[in-house]
């Protein structure tokens, strides 16, 4: 289905990734309620046990929080609505939704990388120097981290998408199970020249901004590492070891999502066309509670000290 129309006019678009499964889209419904259910009581429970708590109100723990709200965000900006549309026998999305969702999962992707960035660089000054780290590291700078990260993202992805909504679309087909700005600008038939050229200046600064202070980072920490003592290693293992499981797994959905949008992926099955399409927003949200939860002592604590606190006063009720 074609339409010769603007991107003002434009009212809907089609998603044409989405399979026939007939009864089974309830089996795929529950399993996708589950999954969101399970995302957002990690989550959940996870930042209200950080604010509770003030001996977990440390920049470390505030990047955490910061960590866990994008998860949030991030999968609110897909689940919902996912399961809308394997319910839905007509996939089609309203164009205002469709750049709403673009913007929350772009910015979403982003803040996620840029928070990996900051929370490297505070794991350098934890383990190279940690005599001067309640320095260099305050509370308040912490917040002003964040707050900054936050901020870029929106700002530079509400560019990418003023830039994406003034084009004029010649077609409504995107083949996809959620909308993507780089689907969506193949589909305009005006001049998408500074489009692209935002989009690879976008896309660069994206990488590099973060690229740098995690690499810079742990070639400072590998270097105190091998010239340290084996007590050393081991701290910087325990610390780094859910960052560095989190950053890895984030850049390979990163990596799926590129492959994804930019390549013809229609010669492999198509569950695994689902898996790889999902991977960036679904496997992270999911895996960074339970890695942070489960590898940091303190947290994880502070999680069993609350948990028996209000079984504890449900009983006595």
């Amino acid at each position: 289905m074609m339409l010769n129309s603007t991107s003002s006019t434009l009212s809907y678009f089609i998603l044409g990734a989405y399979m026939h499964v007939g009864s089974l889209r309830y089996f795929y419904f529950m399993i996708t309620a589950l999954l969101y259910i399970v995302i957002v009581i990690a989550n959940t429970s996870l930042i209200v046990v950080i604010c509770m708590n003030r001996s977990l109100h440390e920049p470390m723990y505030l990047f955490l929080c910061s960590l866990f709200v994008n998860e949030l965000y991030g999968s609110t900006g897909l689940f919902p609505f996912l399961l809308v549309q394997i319910l839905s026998d007509v996939h089609t999305v309203s164009a205002p939704f469709c750049f709403l969702q673009i913007f929350c999962l772009y910015s979403y992707a982003n803040i996620e990388f840029c928070t990996l960035a900051i929370m490297s660089y505070d794991r350098y000054l934890a383990i190279c120097c940690p005599l001067q780290y309640n320095t260099h590291m305050t509370f308040n700078k912490a917040v002003i981290f964040i707050i900054m990260v936050w901020l870029y993202s929106f700002v530079k992805f509400l560019i990418t998408l003023s830039l994406s909504i003034r084009l004029t679309l010649c077609g409504n087909i995107i083949n996809s199970l959620y909308c993507r700005n780089y689907l969506v600008v193949k589909l305009a038939c005006s001049d998408i020249k500074v489009n692209n050229i935002y989009g690879l200046f976008a896309t660069v600064v994206s990488i590099l901004v973060p690229l740098l202070p995690i690499l810079f980072s742990y070639m400072k920490i590998l270097k105190i590492c091998f010239a340290g003592s084996k007590q050393t290693r081991q701290k910087a293992v325990s610390t780094c070891m859910p960052h560095l499981a989190s950053l890895l797994n984030f850049s390979f959905g990163c990596f799926f999502e590129i492959l994804q949008s930019r390549f013809d992926m229609s010669s492999l099955p198509s569950v695994l066309q689902v898996i790889l399409s999902l991977y960036f927003v679904i496997l992270q949200p999911l895996l960074n509670p339970i890695m942070y939860g489960m590898q940091m002592s303190k947290l994880r604590n502070t999680s069993k000290r609350l948990c028996c606190y209000k079984m504890f006063i449900c009983h006595r009720l």
